[in-house]
């Protein structure tokens, strides 16, 4: 199982408007400099991240800006806002066991209350960090750093 690198980007960008989003446009180009993205799937997901009413973009090359507290916005926001889910599913379970196999007609009763307990303890977690979090945590990385923040 692998999350979608949409929500490590999702992030990646939010630290750059955060971090330099009071002294520059932060522009898809410019997002796109630091990720090293294509800027189509950097504007996509601040376009995901628009919807979710967690950043505002404005048009042309007005930049994009953070919309709420950085302590009122969590992992778990940021990982619904781009879509990390499939159906609201974290994991994608193969449509057509074999009923008549014992283990095929079985393996969904035996497996999906597990694999729920799992999506929801994940999901639990992802709710209880703060972009405010990794806010702080790159703020005392860069200091002594020479950067043009």
């Amino acid at each position: 199982m692998q999350i979608s690198s949409r929500f490590t980007l999702a992030l990646h960008i939010l630290a750059c408007i955060d971090a330099f989003g009071s002294s520059r446009k932060v522009t898809s180009s410019f997002l796109s400099g630091s990720t090293h993205v294509n800027p189509v799937v950097v504007r996509r997901i601040l376009g995901q991240l628009k919807d979710a009413g967690i950043v505002d973009v404005a048009r042309g090359t007005g930049g994009a800006t953070i919309e709420r507290p950085l302590d009122g916005i969590t992992f778990f926001d940021i990982y619904e806002a781009v879509g990390c889910l499939d159906d609201g599913k974290l994991f994608h379970f193969h449509e057509n066991p074999d009923p008549n196999c014992p283990v095929g007609g079985n393996i969904h009763a035996v497996l999906d209350g597990r694999l729920n307990q799992v999506q929801l303890a994940m999901e639990r977690e992802l709710k209880s960090i703060t972009f405010a979090d990794v806010s702080e945590d790159l703020k005392q990385r860069l200091k002594g750093q020479h950067t043009n923040l």
